[in-house]
């Protein structure tokens, strides 16, 4: 019998094609948000010798020990916020492990998961494949800020699950109290589960203070939220991320984890554990990524594009209908790579209906070299 597909509308996702597109004409890469410079030399020798003094088996499903006392201790550092390591944080196999094992964990055929677009593609393929029905509400540039009245008026009995971005990828908008107490408000009187993914929970800018929902009373005990490694400490390619909940939900979420992966590459959590014993190794990367956007931007500008703020992520979103209004955000990407080297990402790509509002995407989570090089390319579009 012919497979029939589960996803008949997906194809490759715009990050993969935009990769591809500027390996071929070999355009500087600022699509994909990944770093190009190199993990700590620490951190890199600390899963040798991890390595070397035999940590090579099955780590315990949750994590090891040592892994989650030191998620725990930052959380204490970080926001004050006491975590059990014992009962609440589980490692998983990437950020993006740990939304879908969330999602799974929690949807049933026939429920409905509220998404606010734009949004990281991995939400609602997630959704979809347990039955359930992805429900968007759409924000608007330039800030992206929520209508939660708009929220509020998208849930229907059917409602089981909230998911939320903070800091936003690609918006990078990041929430405030006033934001979380309106998701709680609205939590509690329909009943929802929120799952947050906060992977860019330490590239908050310009003084702001990330506000977890982890740290809301109202959203504590029915709250997944989600971190990673890799964007924290520059290695993607690691896929090691991790979820804190409380109790009940970390029982149900452990309960299909254990199946998907079972446990995550044990010399690298070991060696994550030692680095993340040093505050310092997390605390500066704010100013870290400050100083990329601020950079970039000045260039950006210069270049022609209108620039909307960046307050979180380590991405900035670009307007660039005063440099060519003919064309939508895919076909500008598209020209922008062929034509000056520089590949960036077409916002459309994260609304499920394409909304286009000329609007691409730039990653400087790069070495400084890498973004003058692309500024000076993009400095041909004023010659």
């Amino acid at each position: 019998m012919p497979l029939q597909s589960k996803f008949p509308d997906l194809g490759l996702t715009i990050f993969s094609r935009m990769s591809a597109l500027a390996q071929e004409t070999g355009a500087i890469n600022l699509s994909q948000g990944f770093p190009d410079f190199a993990v700590d030399a620490d951190l890199q020798a600390g899963v040798t010798q991890a390595m070397a003094a035999g940590h090579n088996q099955y780590a315990p499903m949750p994590g090891l020990p040592a892994l989650r006392a030191a998620i725990a201790a930052k959380f204490a550092s970080a926001y004050g916020l006491a975590v059990d390591a014992n009962s609440e944080i589980t490692v998983t196999a990437g950020a993006t492990q740990a939304l879908y094992t969330a999602i799974a964990a929690v949807l049933r055929a026939g429920d409905e998961a509220l998404i606010l677009e734009p949004a990281y593609d991995s939400y609602a393929p997630a959704i979809v494949a347990q039955g359930a029905l992805p429900v968007r509400v759409a924000l608007a540039p330039p800030s992206f800020a929520v209508d939660w009245d708009a929220v509020a008026a998208a849930i229907t009995p059917r409602t089981r699950l909230i998911i939320v971005n903070n800091p936003n990828n690609p918006a990078t908008s990041v929430f405030s109290r006033a934001d979380l107490d309106a998701l709680a408000t609205i939590a509690e009187r329909h009943d929802l589960l929120v799952l947050s993914d906060e992977v860019y929970e330490h590239l908050v800018f310009d003084g702001r203070q990330h506000a977890s929902v982890l740290s809301h009373t109202g959203l504590r005990t029915r709250s997944f939220a989600v971190y990673s490694f890799g964007k924290t400490f520059h290695a993607t390619g690691w896929k090691i991320g991790y979820c804190v909940a409380a109790p009940e939900l970390t029982t149900e979420f452990r309960k299909l984890h254990q199946y998907l992966v079972f446990s995550v590459s044990t010399p690298m959590q070991a060696a994550l554990a030692q680095h993340l014993a040093e505050p310092a190794h997390w605390q500066g990367l704010a100013g870290f990524y400050q100083a990329k956007r601020d950079r970039l931007a000045p260039g950006l500008e210069a270049a022609g594009f209108r620039l909307l703020p960046s307050a979180g992520t380590y991405f900035q979103l670009a307007d660039y209908r005063p440099i060519r209004s003919d064309l939508g955000e895919l076909a500008f990407a598209e020209w922008l790579t062929r034509e000056y080297g520089v590949a960036s990402i077409p916002v459309s790509a994260f609304y499920a209906d394409g909304r286009d509002h000329g609007l691409v995407r730039f990653c400087f989570a790069k070495r400084e070299d890498t973004l003058d090089a692309a500024l000076a390319r993009l400095a041909k579009l004023k010659a």
